[in-house]
């Protein structure tokens, strides 16, 4: 199980990288474009909101990476008696994958919560075993397995 939701994770950001480096290039086209046919205070106008733009969306490519960095530490046949990096930790029929705040998967029928080590979530649990206690709201789970 741990082996597809690493994968399935990979596979989202990769699509991301793919879909950011793609707007990043179609900026840059456009901006060299609109640099050879256009003068005047329009032109430096738009060339500078394409710039903004870009300078976003290469922060975003670069949050993306650092993620993948994240994934890409992670050894999916390793398991844990602790928790750490990578495990996939069962509470209350809930299933937690230590990693990177990622979005919420499903896979056979089962929902994945993605959580960083440094979320409040995942600091309370990195290092602890099988049958440690933790709130959320008002609601306690129980550690019901670590793989």
């Amino acid at each position: 199980m741990k082996n597809k939701i690493l994968q399935h994770h990979q596979q989202l950001l990769q699509d991301k990288i793919d879909v950011f480096r793609d707007m990043i290039s179609g900026l840059t086209e456009d901006a060299q474009n609109d640099a050879k046919g256009s003068a005047g205070d329009k032109h430096e106008t738009a060339l500078s909101m394409m710039h903004l733009e870009q300078e976003k969306l290469n922060h975003k490519l670069k949050e993306i990476l650092q993620q993948k960095s994240i994934l890409d530490k992670i050894d999916s046949n390793a398991t844990h008696q602790k928790i750490a990096l990578g495990s996939v930790v069962q509470a209350n029929g809930m299933l937690l994958f230590i990693s990177a705040a990622l979005p919420k998967i499903t896979i056979e029928n089962q929902t994945i919560i993605a959580v960083s080590p440094q979320s409040p979530l995942g600091s309370k649990l990195m290092g602890k075993e099988i049958g440690f206690e933790f709130e959320i709201g008002t609601t306690i789970y129980i550690i019901e397995s670590i793989s």
